[in-house]
C-alpha cells in the first residue's frame, strides 16, 4: 500500500513483541566492515580502468566487444549498488542515530565520486547514431542488451554535453540529495504531544485511524501544530526542489514538470494523462459517493478530515498477531501459485523483513531490490491491523516480483514505477479476495469490503490529487517561490475536488502536505500506484474470467523484469493500456464495490 497515505502508519511505542528485525549480514558484516572498504577501493580502481579503456571507442568497437564492455560495467554499477543499498537499509533502520547518518552520507558521497567515471559510458553510448548501434545489435551478445539500450536511449534527447552531466552528478550529493535527507531528519526527530503523550510523527498519524474520535481529532490538531511549527523548513525544501527540478528540466528540454518521471516510467505522457483524466472524471462515482455513505455510517452531517480513515462503528478489527498474518498471506499466494508462495516463504524464514516499531525508523512500508546477487528486503510497521496485513501482503508482492525479475540482471531486472506496483497490487488482492471469500458474516463483509474500498481510494483517487498537487505546485513555482500559505491553498483544493462534498476542513489541514515523503524523494511518482491499481484492477478481471494459462502468464510478467514495456506485458492477457476503456475498466472494479456497499446500506 501507498506509503504516501501515511494517515493509517502503526503506533511504534506498542510493537508485539514477535515482529521480526531484518539482518543484513547478507549486504555486510557492519559499516565499519573491511569488505565495504574493499568493495569500494576495487570498484573505484575498476571504474577508473574501465574508463580509460573504452572512452572514446565505443563506435568503432563489434557487437560482441560492446557486449562485453556492458557486461562489465554492469558488474562494477553492481558492486556499487550493493554497498549503497547497505546504506540506506541501515538509515531507513535507524536515522536517529548520528553514526548512521554519517555512513550513508559517506557512503553516498563515495559512490557517486566512483560512478562519475562511468558516466561517460552511458553517455557515449547514447551518442551511437541508431543504424549504427543497430548494426551491431545485429550480434547475438550485444542483442541480449537491446532492452537496457532501448531504455537508456529514452533520454537521448535529454543529455548534456559529459562535463554538464559530470557535473550534476557529482552536484547530486550536495543539491537534492542533501536536501531529502534535510526531509527525512527532521521528520525523524519530530515529537508530537497528543493528550499528554510524546509520539514519533508515525505515531500520531497513526491516531488519525483511531476508533475514538476525539482521540483523531486531538491527533489531527497535534500534527497540524507541529507540522505548522515546521512549515518553512518544510516549503523552504519544496520550493528548493521544485526550483532545482525546473533548472535542470529546462536545460534538457523537458515539455513539463513530469515529462522526466514518465520517461522514467517508460510510459507516454498521453497515456498518464488518460489516466489522471479518467480519475479525476471519476471523483463522484468513487470517492464522492462512498463518502457519503461512511459520513451516513458514522452519523456525521459533515466529515473532518480525521474521519477518512476512521474505523466503521461496528468495525470490531482484532488484532492479527504476525505469525497469523503470514499465514494469511502465504496461503493466499499458494491458492493463487505455489511457486509464488514458495518465493514468499524465504522472506520470512531467512530474516528479509523487519517489521518492528521504534523510534528513528522510517515510517510506511518499502521493498528494497538490494542487487541480483543478493535479495531484498522488506520494511514495514506492523500495528496488527487488517491493513496491516494488506501492506505486508502488498511489500510480499514487491518482493516476490524482484527476486522472479533478479535472474535479467543488475541493469534490467528492475521495473518502471508504473510496472513496479503490479505484483504488490496484486498479492494484496489475492489477500483480500481470499478474506473476502472465507468470510461468511455480511456485517463483517461489509466492513471488510468498505476498508478495501477505502485502500483503494488511497491508492487511486488519493494518489492523482496528490499529482495533481505536485502539478499545480511545480508549474506554479515557474513564476517565483510560494509561501507556505499559497501551498496550503493547492492542497486544499485538490483535496476538496477529490474527496468531495461529504467533507470539511479546518485551517490546520492546510499543512498535511509537508509529511508526503513522494513529494521530496521522487517528484511524479504517486500516479504510478493509480497506474498499478488500476492495471491490477483490470488485470485480475481477466484472472476472473478464466483465462487460459493466466497463472504461468503472470508469472512470465514478473520474471521479465524491466526487459518489456507495459503493452509487451500485457498483450498475452488481450489489455492495452492506451485504449480509452483500459482505465475505465479498472475504475469499474472499485465502482462495483461501492455498489455493493449500497445495496447493503
Amino acid at each position: 500500500m501507498p506509503d504516501s497515505s501515511a494517515d493509517a502508519l502503526p503506533h511504534p511505542e506498542t510493537a508485539p513483541s514477535e515482529l521480526p528485525s531484518w539482518d543484513l549480514g547478507d549486504l555486510y558484516p557492519s559499516p565499519d566492515s573491511p569488505e565495504i572498504a574493499r568493495d569500494l577501493d576495487r570498484a573505484e580502481a575498476d571504474a577508473r580502468s574501465f574508463a580509460a579503456l573504452h572512452t572514446g571507442k565505443l563506435a568503432a568497437y563489434s557487437g560482441a566487444a560492446l557486449a562485453d564492455a556492458i557486461g562489465e560495467y554492469e558488474r562494477i554499477e553492481e558492486v556499487l549498488g550493493r554497498a549503497m543499498s547497505y546504506a540506506q537499509l541501515l538509515f531507513s533502520g535507524d536515522s536517529n542515530d548520528p553514526a548512521i547518518g554519517r555512513f550513508y552520507q559517506s557512503m553516498n558521497e563515495r559512490v557517486t565520486a566512483i560512478s562519475t567515471h562511468l558516466l561517460s559510458f552511458s553517455l557515449e553510448l547514447n551518442r551511437l547514431e541508431p543504424p549504427v548501434l543497430e548494426r551491431k545489435l545485429a550480434d547475438p551478445d550485444l542483442a541480449r542488451w537491446r532492452p537496457w539500450l532501448r531504455d537508456l536511449r529514452v533520454f537521448r534527447p535529454h543529455e548534456l554535453s559529459d562535463e554538464l552531466e559530470k557535473l550534476l552528478h557529482e552536484k547530486e550529493v550536495t543539491g537534492r540529495a542533501a536536501w531529502s535527507r534535510l526531509f527525512d531528519e527532521t521528520i525523524a526527530a519530530m515529537r508530537i504531544t497528543v493528550r499528554g503523550e510524546d509520539l514519533t510523527c508515525s505515531g500520531a498519524l497513526n491516531l488519525l485511524s483511531d476508533r475514538d474520535r476525539t482521540v483523531r481529532e486531538a491527533a489531527a490538531h497535534a500534527v497540524g501544530d507541529a507540522f505548522g511549527r515546521n512549515v518553512r523548513l518544510f516549503s523552504l525544501i519544496t520550493n528548493t526542489l521544485a526550483k532545482d527540478k525546473e533548472i535542470i528540466d529546462n536545460w534538457r528540454h523537458y515539455p513539463r514538470p513530469g515529462s522526466y518521471r514518465n520517461r522514467s516510467n517508460m510510459v507516454e505522457d498521453e497515456v498518464v494523462d488518460a489516466l489522471v483524466a479518467a480519475v479525476t472524471a471519476d471523483y463522484p462515482r468513487l470517492a464522492h459517493r462512498y463518502y457519503t455513505l461512511k459520513a451516513k455510517w458514522l452519523g456525521l452531517p459533515k466529515l473532518q478530515h480525521w474521519d477518512r480513515n476512521a474505523p466503521l462503528p461496528d468495525d470490531n478489527d482484532h488484532a492479527v498477531p504476525w505469525p497469523e498474518a503470514r499465514e494469511r498471506v502465504l496461503d493466499a499466494y499458494a491458492a493463487f501459485s505455489p511457486e509464488l508462495a514458495e518465493v514468499g516463504k524465504r522472506f520470512f524464514d531467512r530474516a528479509w523483513i523487519d517489521a518492528t516499531l521504534r523510534p528513528g525508523k522510517a515510517g510506511g512500508a518499502f521493498a528494497h531490490p538490494t542487487v541480483p546477487g543478493a535479495h531484498p528486503y522488506l520494511l514495514l510497521n506492523y500495528h496488527g491491523r487488517t491493513r496491516d496485513v494488506m501492506t505486508l501482503a502488498h511489500e510480499l508482492g514487491h518482493g516476490v516480483h524482484q527476486v522472479l525479475a533478479g535472474g535479467q540482471g543488475y541493469l534490467m531486472a528492475g521495473t518502471p514505477l508504473t510496472l513496479a506496483e503490479t505484483a504488490s497490487v496484486f498479492g494484496e488482492m489475492l489477500t483480500f479476495r481470499a478474506l473476502l471469500d472465507a468470510e461468511t458474516d455480511p456485517a463483517r463483509r461489509r466492513i471488510m469490503l468498505a476498508g478495501k474500498v477505502e485502500d483503494m481510494l488511497n491508492t487511486v483517487v488519493r494518489q492523482i490529487a496528490f499529482y495533481r498537487f505536485e502539478t499545480l505546485l511545480h508549474n506554479e513555482r515557474r513564476s517565483g517561490e510560494l509561501v507556505a500559505e499559497r501551498i496550503g491553498e493547492l492542497w486544499l483544493q485538490v483535496q476538496t475536488e477529490s474527496l468531495g462534498p461529504a467533507f470539511e476542513f479546518t485551517p490546520d489541514y492546510r499543512v498535511f502536505w509537508a509529511y508526503v515523503p513522494h513529494f521530496v524523494h521522487t517528484p511524479f511518482y504517486v500516479y504510478a500506484y493509480a497506474f498499478g491499481d488500476c492495471l491490477v484492477n483490470a488485470l485480475y478481471s481477466v484472472f476472473q474470467s478464466g483465462h487460459p494459462g493466466f497463472q504461468a502468464k503472470y508469472l512470465d510478467l514478473l520474471r521479465a523484469g524491466g526487459t518489456r514495456r507495459h503493452r509487451e506485458l500485457l498483450a498475452p492477457f488481450g489489455l492495452d493500456a492506451s485504449e480509452p476503456d483500459f482505465w475505465r475498466r479498472g475504475l469499474d472494479v472499485i465502482a462495483g464495490f461501492i455498489d455493493e456497499l449500497e445495496v447493503a446500506s
